[in-house]
């Protein structure tokens, strides 16, 4: 069976991003995604009602630009529901990048105002705060009167989940919901050529739509933002939905809204090598292919075996790759320690900016 996977607006590519554009009619279904575990009541200090009601209510579905309003004739209304997002409080809307880019004289564009609908039905505009393409999210803030806005926020974890962790997520898959889903971190560390961080890979039904909504414990915390799903061929029906979602880690997407809220450039480390692995011997090692930007100008050479940084053992491109956007700040001075012929070398690097 080959796997596929598709950006929204694109044919076959890898990492399926999760924005849907379907026409719904409104109210809005709310449905219950199968997989509720029974033990969470007992595992959460708020009860697993309180806390679904509550990422419910928190979620909004981002509308498609050329929707801009509700028509009120009573019926069940079309409306086109493009992604999803969650507000954290004060107005402020999260959601994926993906989830509100749109095409502007042959160029994709991150607008300055977007719509959405809220669980009650309200629509608001919402003016763009920040966006970042490297970690894939945005961060608007929402207008209109604050009675309108949704009654109910999410704040963020306070720890990363891992292994077996029970999650659930609240969003517009196909452009329907707000739906709930639950489901089960798997690994919570692997990487798709969507984005430039680690993503967690969550074991959860999610289709199309999905895409910018949250990821929360049991706790109702918002330990991540749904970015995209794999999925394998199959009917044509079936497939802008899977079983297997990958979702930016809540931490990354912290650090990128509290920069933006501060009104700063979101930014990460850039370190500047590219890293290949090599057998030597009985082992493999971690060879520079090539070394660029600040790795050049502290005098990286081709060949050097990279050992460890700020003496922290590197055995994975992946394991640097998480040092570095994760514990390391642009400018940061950072000690690298490699292997050059016979000998070790320390070389200090001063770190760019993504």
């Amino acid at each position: 069976m080959s796997m596929v996977t598709r950006y929204a607006g694109h044919s076959e590519t890898r990492g399926v991003r999760m924005s849907a554009e379907r026409s719904i009619f409104i109210g809005l279904v709310f449905f219950v995604g199968l997989g509720y575990f029974a033990g969470w009541e007992e595992a959460s200090a708020m009860p697993i009602s309180q806390a679904i009601e509550q990422a419910k209510v928190a979620t909004v579905g981002i509308l498609q630009a050329d929707q801009v309003e509700i028509p009120d004739n009573g019926y069940g209304l079309p409306v086109s529901i493009r992604g999803s997002g969650i507000h954290i409080g004060g107005g402020v809307i999260v959601t994926a990048r993906h989830a509100v880019e749109q095409t502007e004289g042959g160029k994709v564009i991150i607008p300055d105002t977007i719509h959405v609908v809220t669980d009650d039905l309200f629509e608001l505009p919402a003016t763009r705060q920040g966006a970042n393409a490297y970690l894939d999210v945005a961060v608007y803030q929402l207008q209109g009167p604050e009675s309108d806005w949704p009654q109910a926020h999410v704040m963020f974890a306070d720890e990363d989940v891992t292994y077996g962790d029970q999650v659930f997520t609240v969003g517009y898959p196909l452009g329907w919901g707000p739906a709930i889903n639950f489901g089960t971190t798997g690994n919570p560390n692997t990487f798709l050529p969507t984005v430039n961080s680690r993503l967690m890979q969550v074991d959860m039904s999610v289709c199309s739509g999905n895409s910018g909504g949250g990821l929360l414990n049991q706790h109702g915390q918002l330990v991540g933002l749904m970015h995209a799903i794999i999925q394998t061929e199959m009917q044509h029906d079936d497939r802008r939905c899977a079983r297997l979602a990958f979702v930016l880690p809540g931490p990354l997407v912290q650090r990128v809204v509290t920069a933006v809220l501060a009104g700063r450039v979101p930014g990460f480390s850039v370190l500047g090598i590219q890293l290949q692995t090599l057998r030597m011997g009985s082992r493999w090692a971690l060879v520079v292919a090539k070394a660029t930007g600040p790795s050049r100008h502290a005098g990286f050479q081709k060949g050097d075996v990279l050992v460890a940084i700020n003496d922290v053992l590197i055995t994975t491109p992946a394991q640097l790759k998480n040092y570095l956007i994760e514990r390391t700040e642009p400018g940061q001075v950072v000690e690298l320690k490699v292997q050059r012929g016979d000998s070790q070398e320390l070389l200090s690097v001063t770190l760019g900016r993504s």
